[in-house]
């Protein structure tokens, strides 16, 4: 199924019952004076988290979302019955703003949690409220109240504790394969990934992450070439990037170019974007496909890309060198990010105790 990442839906909360007008009749009871009950209140919209969920293809075909009226009052003094609430279900990393004014409504970030998006209207009065010593046969009843009727935006961010990063055949969908249950196409020509994916990244016994895999990003993508940039956004959530590099391109261009070209979008990127900090998120730069280079080379051209990248590499805090292909390298580098976002939970931890 084709990943959709961006929805628009139309969510209508129920109008509140009616109060009723009503008074009492009954055999030897005289002036049996106003019993006429209370609406129901309308049901309101729910958005529901469901980790079952990881795209929003079922809003194509269903825009539109009713909850229940509440029913009128009746005589007797009886209330009518609320109207259901509406649960919707929607992927966990689900964003949600109104349509019309672009406010953020919410953030579904777990399983079960849930967001109300439209309130359901209130209960109207039956006339049995009005009833005073100096008014005994009241005639007014009020009208429920309309429920709330709003346009949502929603916008699926994937939840991921690590983001692979890097151009076109850099080896991102391979390492995600060898180091999770993830099984992305792979091939040799570019593009092969047109949406993300995510792996559970297992490197110790009950001990795991999770990994995410987006297109490839080229040059000029915050200018809408390619793919990879309306996915950039799957990375805001992630505590770590991984920079993938490909050592042994086939066109025999410079990977240090290619370094840069991804730390550049990067930052085109979060200046779109106010408020995003991906630019300046912890990346750690990955030197793959080592394997397709002659062994009395490998180091030689590793050390010459790193001095290129005046030795910071780009800005990346860790290099690392691997070959995905042949599970070089891999291991170490995911036991070093496993104990990386332990010691990043730790020192959060840390500070929510001190607040």
């Amino acid at each position: 199924m084709k990943f959709v990442d961006e929805a628009r839906i139309k969510v209508d909360a129920g109008d509140g019952g009616n109060g009723c007008v009503s008074f009492r009749r009954e055999k030897y009871v005289p002036k049996g004076g106003p019993d006429g009950g209370d609406g129901g209140d309308g049901g309101s919209v729910y958005l529901q988290g469901n980790t079952g969920l990881n795209t929003l293809a079922d809003f194509r075909f269903q825009r539109a979302y009713r909850a229940e009226r509440g029913t009128n009052g009746m005589g007797a003094n009886c209330t009518g019955k609320s109207g259901e609430d509406l649960i919707v279900q929607v992927p966990v990393g689900t964003l949600v703003h109104d349509a019309d004014t672009g406010e953020m409504i919410g953030d579904v970030v777990k399983e079960g949690q849930r967001l109300l998006v439209a309130k359901g209207g209130f209960h109207g009065l039956g006339n049995a409220r009005f009833k005073s010593s100096t008014n005994r046969t009241p005639y007014q009843s009020k009208p429920g109240t309309p429920g709330e009727v709003r346009d949502l935006l929603l916008e699926l961010n994937v939840l991921a504790d690590v983001g692979l990063l890097g151009l076109p055949n850099a080896g991102k969908s391979t390492l995600i394969t060898v180091v999770s249950n993830a099984r992305p196409k792979v091939a040799d020509y570019p593009f092969t990934t047109l949406h993300p994916n995510l792996g559970v990244v297992s490197p110790a016994p009950h001990q795991s992450f999770v990994i995410a895999d987006i297109p490839g990003v080229i040059e000029g993508a915050a200018e809408g070439v390619g793919l990879g940039i309306q996915f950039l956004k799957h990375l805001s959530r992630t505590r770590l990037l991984l920079h993938l590099v490909d050592m042994a391109p086939l066109d025999g261009h410079d990977p240090a170019n290619d370094v840069n070209t991804i730390v550049n979008e990067l930052g085109k990127f979060s200046d779109a974007r106010e408020g995003s900090e991906l630019a300046s998120r912890e990346r750690w730069l990955v030197l793959n496909k080592l394997d397709l280079l002659p062994a009395d080379e490998r180091n030689a051209r590793c050390e010459a890309i790193e001095t290129a990248l005046s030795g910071k590499s780009g800005g990346a805090e860790r290099v690392y060198r691997i070959s995905a292909a042949q599970r070089e390298g891999t291991e170490a580098l995911m036991y070093d990010i496993l104990n990386y976002l332990d010691e990043q939970a730790r020192l959060a931890a840390e500070a929510d105790t001190q607040i």
